[in-house]
């Protein structure tokens, strides 16, 4: 039992590893681009269906001006690297609904949606293109499936440790597992998902340069989004990076990011 299910872990490592797009990152991803798809769409369209539209149709029409232009130029740069078939099954969606949320997602699949609460924060058509390239990047880095295939893991790991401990007393076995539970959780699952932030904010702005947007807006929106109190969470226990280390790392990254702004 124990040697299947370690080389169970062996293959699934051997066959399911893939590299983000421009960071090369290895990740994980253990369910299909279309079993995830579907599972999105379900989602978006519940999710849809619950909040009203914006009535603030001039927004509206900015969110969905800058989304193409991002989308367009995510598509230009797959094509001319071979790597259209990412795209394939994504269908692009902007939409800006009624809520006070400080807030964007972006669905796998392609289906973006702003709250009217992050328009005071955006400002300018600039700021909305650095959340729209922010949540764009989460969708073509395959975030969602890593962090899927992450929590799978996890049960598979539970599973082993199970096995591990099975000649130890019930008491000792459910004090293990117990651990293990939250040392996966902040130890892996937490850590792990803050690097995926600190990716997307580093995609995001490569792609909104593609895009023809200057990602020093970058700092600018950051700053409005610290001012606003978006790092109230401590970090230890977040899954996103805190809004000073976010900065110094946005600083970091903005000279690959400008090489790729459109001249």
């Amino acid at each position: 039992m124990k040697r299947t299910l370690f080389f169970l872990l062996a293959a699934i490592f051997l066959t399911a590893c893939s590299s983000v797009m421009i960071t090369g990152r290895k990740q994980l991803l253990l369910v299909s681009d279309a079993e995830l798809l579907t599972m999105s769409l379900q989602s978006y369209q519940q999710f849809i269906d619950s909040v009203p539209p914006s009535k603030d149709l001039k927004s509206k029409a900015l969110v969905k001006s800058v989304g193409v232009k991002i989308a367009t130029a995510v598509e230009e740069y797959m094509k001319a690297n071979g790597l259209e078939a990412e795209l394939a099954n994504f269908q692009w969606e902007f939409s800006l609904v009624k809520d006070t949320t400080v807030n964007a997602f972006c669905m796998p699949g392609g289906k973006v949606v702003f709250f009217d609460g992050i328009l005071p924060v955006t400002k300018t058509e600039a700021g909305i293109a650095v959340v729209m390239g922010h949540e764009i990047a989460h969708a073509v880095a395959k975030h969602s499936n890593e962090r899927l295939s992450q929590q799978m893991l996890v049960q598979y790991g539970a599973a082993i440790t199970d096995v591990l401990v099975s000649n130890k007393s019930e008491v000792t076995r459910m004090g293990i597992n117990t651990l293990y539970g939250i040392g996966a959780q902040v130890g892996v699952l937490l850590p792990y998902s803050r690097k995926q932030e600190y990716e997307a904010d580093r995609l995001g702005m490569i792609l909104m340069a593609m895009a023809g947007y200057d990602p020093a807006e970058a700092l600018s929106f950051w700053e409005r989004m610290t001012a606003n109190g978006s790092g109230s969470v401590a970090e230890f226990m977040s899954t996103h990076p805190s809004d000073q280390k976010r900065i110094a790392n946005i600083q970091k990254v903005m000279p690959e990011a400008q090489g790729f702004l459109k001249k």
